[in-house]
């Protein structure tokens, strides 16, 4: 039986993070490299949309494309619609329907449980991105992270820490002892201690 890992609290999370940033923050760096508050937004705006299409295989605008990534796109409004869209995303994916069969992603075929995983990992890591760009803490799920962990590690593995083009950079190196979260977030190409004021 595919596991259903719930991704209501970090959709949470993550709007409740959004709800903060202020726009003289969106020109700032985050840990996603070449990726300004704005354009991450832009880019989380974006997916929450994909994937909640890939849940629901229906795809109103035709052939899934992957999300931008643009501070230049980011349209009107997005304080309202992206948690609007983060909770649409959370209801689509509690379907059992969702985890079955074979979907769409950012113009690739794979199985649904993949998408379903790639949704948490991106809801999971984005979100760590945008409390590090904004100086605030971040307490992720154990849950989450071991499902995000569980999804992370292989493809890590298969590609010899070098990254998976499209989804995260070359894995950083982090100590024995270091938590599950920053096990996660140096697996996807980001140093675990990242701060806006060191750069």
């Amino acid at each position: 039986m595919t596991s259903m890992p719930d991704l209501g609290p970090a959709a949470r999370r993550m709007a409740g993070l959004l709800a903060d940033v202020r726009d003289s923050q969106l020109a700032g760096p985050t840990p996603a490299e070449g990726m300004p508050l704005g354009a991450l937004i832009d880019h989380v705006d974006g997916l929450t949309l994909a994937f909640t299409w890939a849940a629901a295989k229906d795809f109103p605008d035709g052939p899934s494309q992957p999300p931008s990534a643009d501070a230049a796109r980011l349209a009107p409004g997005w304080r309202a619609r992206v948690p609007e869209r983060l909770d649409a995303l959370a209801a689509a994916w509690r379907s059992p329907d969702a985890w079955q069969g074979m979907t769409q992603a950012g113009g690739i075929d794979l199985p649904s449980d993949q998408a379903g995983h790639v949704a948490m990992n991106e809801l999971v890591v984005h979100g760590w991105d945008v409390s590090r760009a904004l100086g605030r803490p971040y307490d992720a799920g154990a849950d989450e992270i071991e499902a995000c962990l569980a999804f992370v590690a292989p493809s890590v593995e298969q590609s010899g820490g070098k990254g998976v083009p499209g989804l995260f950079g070359p894995a950083v190196e982090v100590g024995a002892d270091a938590s599950a979260l920053d096990r996660l977030i140096a697996m996807t190409g980001r140093d675990p201690s990242w701060t806006a004021d060191t750069l």
